[in-house]
């Protein structure tokens, strides 16, 4: 390995290339870098800062991603718009790959791949030395090919447009994964908050195929209620599971530790 490749380490992908199930958090109400310490400590592979449904700024998105580099924990960020102020701005700003919303087409993965991939993959502008390497000077070329490597580009499936194209969808090269939101699907799907209807287990089901056979990977959104369905999608091949937020985790400790008080008997 080389002395860049040594330091621009994507632990989520190593994981994944190893077929293991990569555990990760979503970030949307801490607002400071020890968040990134608690997730590794708690023994998550990755996080993802979710800027499309928070008031997360910029440089607070991208300080938590600097400081989940130095500990080893992947840093992604969900971005509410799949523009370059957004994709290519946190990219630069320490995150070592985006989730978009709401793509539906190749045509639109493509778009997408252009801005998340330097040359010759995509059209991602070089911004001088970045975080993820150290801030060292390596030369541009081993520089791009390497962020390129270690860069992951995960598309949201959660319309049925999506689901209907997935084959095609996660065939585009530089595209690594996409993650169904099972939220959003179902509600296109006409079957709302009905996460045990077969048409979520089919689009698994199907998606799951498609991602087989082209080498890239499925991951499993919106189900942080349901552990059963978790582990029945995993089973099924999923190997990404984004776990649920950090204020629903403090949320549900917190009602645990007020009921265990009044519950004492006096």
């Amino acid at each position: 390995m080389s002395e860049l490749r040594g330091i621009l380490r994507n632990h989520m992908k190593e994981k994944l290339a190893k077929g293991e199930v990569v555990a990760s958090m979503t970030v949307r109400f801490a607002r400071t870098i020890e968040i990134a310490q608690i997730a590794k400590t708690a023994g998550f592979d990755t996080l993802y800062v979710d800027m499309e449904h928070n008031t997360l700024t910029l440089d607070a998105t991208c300080q938590i991603c600097i400081a989940a580099q130095q500990i080893g924990i992947t840093p992604l960020v969900r971005v509410p718009a799949n523009t370059p102020d957004y994709i290519c701005r946190v990219l630069d700003g320490g995150a070592m790959g985006v989730i978009t919303p709401h793509v539906r087409s190749a045509a639109e993965a493509r778009e997408i791949v252009e801005m998340v991939k330097f040359p010759p993959i995509g059209q991602r502008s070089a911004g001088g030395a970045l975080s993820q390497y150290q801030y060292r000077g390596f030369p541009l070329v081993e520089t791009q090919d390497a962020m390129n490597d270690a860069t992951s580009l995960v598309l949201m499936l959660e319309t049925a447009d999506a689901l209907d194209k997935v084959e095609e969808i996660v065939a585009v090269e530089g595209v690594d994964m996409m993650m169904i939101g099972s939220n959003d699907l179902c509600g296109e799907l006409g079957i709302k908050g009905q996460y045990d209807h077969p048409k979520l287990a089919a689009a698994f089901e199907r998606a799951i195929a498609a991602a087989n056979k082209v080498g890239k990977y499925i991951g499993v959104g919106g189900l942080a209620s349901r552990d059963d369905l978790v582990a029945k999608f995993v089973k099924m091949g999923a190997r990404y599971v984004s776990t649920g937020t950090d204020m629903s985790f403090l949320m549900a400790e917190c009602v645990r530790k007020a009921k265990a008080v009044k519950d004492i008997a006096i």
